[in-house]
């Protein structure tokens, strides 16, 4: 095709990579095509600065300590943009670019992207999360605040190049309120790599001695609904009297200390534990371990119009999913979810204990939902799409 060689570099802000799995997936796909692709990201404790990993050259910053309020928070916007400016320029000197791949949130790398335009670079836009809805939703209000999120996503659209969206919802948003031509939009929706991404051996010790396991997997941030998840345990152990469910919060974010000290004060912690981020072997051995699978986002303005990567991983490991009822879940999930009224703790709690004590309806959700990521959802039917965008843009365009 032409494209061997192409430099890409992919700058990732609120996840450190490769822990950030559709971002590693977009990677190591370019990479396997043949294109030469670099990564800025947070480091965690314990990783390294700079490495090469799967054939991605990895670049990170010392990652910034969670922050509450709006100063502190423009603070630690400010130092991130600081550093992945700084180490732009190293890829820059070392690796070379043709091409920039924002993935937000923030919203706020369009900078970078118009800095380097001057130089003849292209700017792409891979757009994760509406942020002005993620506003509104976290905090109940609008306000001078939204303004400034809807302005700086406009900015995004009319620097990119090409704007990558996670589901057709987002390519409406790019499109209507963007104002990006429609044929410079494409969707790349976020699954599992099958090669990647399967069964293993279970681990019955994961179950610290209960007859059920039901996991969580995800970021745990203030709309990520893991708060919503631990008042339902309280009601399917004390309301409902199970206490024979184990439940796995595999992941982590801001908010993590402080749902740790939820479980803590409503003397959950016999039945709830946090694992912090997990990849690879031990990643898999939990969720083949695992009866059912949670996905507590509460319905909101943001999470409606979302795909959680989340449920789609379940799928492909032949999990059934409980799930409060949201627009672009229903539409990934199917058949392969239970949906509790919206943001309902009683009637998710009553959702799992109905699921768990029917054997034969997990096992036909499960198959379901495995079909269907197979045929329609895998990665490898995004990728095509992902290889197409950066193909045309760097290869083909005069």
């Amino acid at each position: 095709m032409g494209c061997t060689g192409k430099k890409i570099l992919i700058i990732m802000e609120n996840l450190p990579v490769p822990y950030d799995r559709r971002v590693w997936l977009e990677a190591t796909s370019l990479v396997e095509e043949g294109f030469h692709v670099s990564v800025i990201s947070p480091r965690r404790k314990g990783d390294v600065p700079c490495a090469v990993i799967d054939g991605v050259h990895v670049y990170r910053y010392k990652m910034y300590p969670p922050t509450r309020g709006l100063l502190s928070y423009l603070w630690e916007l400010s130092y991130c943009w600081v550093m992945t400016f700084w180490l732009s320029l190293v890829v820059w000197r070392r690796e070379g670019i043709d091409a920039i791949q924002s993935c937000n949130p923030p919203d706020t790398y369009w900078l970078l992207g118009r800095f380097y335009k001057l130089f003849g670079k292209k700017y792409v836009f891979d757009h994760h999360d509406l942020n002005p809805e993620l506003y509104e939703s976290r905090f109940g209000k609008r306000g001078w605040i939204h303004r400034v999120l809807l302005w700086l996503e406009r900015q995004q659209f009319r620097t990119a190049d090409r704007v990558i969206a996670t589901n057709e919802s987002y390519r409406q948003v790019a499109i209507q309120r963007g104002g990006v031509p429609p044929e410079r939009v494409v969707v790349v929706r976020s699954g599992p790599d099958l090669n990647r991404f399967h069964r293993v051996a279970p681990n019955e010790s994961l179950k610290r001695g209960k007859r059920y396991l039901a996991v969580y997997l995800g970021v745990m941030g203030p709309q990520d609904g893991v708060d919503y998840l631990i008042r339902a345990v309280e009601h399917v152990v004390r309301t409902f009297g199970r206490e024979d469910i184990q439940f796995a919060l595999v992941g982590d974010g801001d908010v993590r200390p402080d749902l740790e000290m939820m479980t803590h004060e409503k003397g959950l912690d016999e039945w709830v534990y946090f694992t912090g981020f997990q990849f690879g072997d031990e990643l898999l051995e939990i969720l083949s371990t695992a009866d059912i699978a949670v996905a507590p986002d509460p319905k909101s303005p943001f999470n409606d119009v979302s795909t959680m990567n989340k449920v789609i991983e379940f799928m492909a490991m032949g999990l059934p999913v409980v799930s409060f009822d949201l627009k672009e879940t229903r539409y990934s999930a199917g058949e392969a979810a239970v949906y509790a009224p919206p943001n309902d703790e009683r009637e998710f709690a009553r959702c799992i204990i109905e699921l768990l004590d029917d054997p034969d309806r997990r096992r036909r959700m499960g198959e379901y939902g495995l079909q269907r990521v197979r045929e329609h959802l895998a990665w490898e039917h995004s990728r095509k799409v992902l290889i197409q965008l950066y193909t045309e843009l760097l290869c083909e365009s005069k």
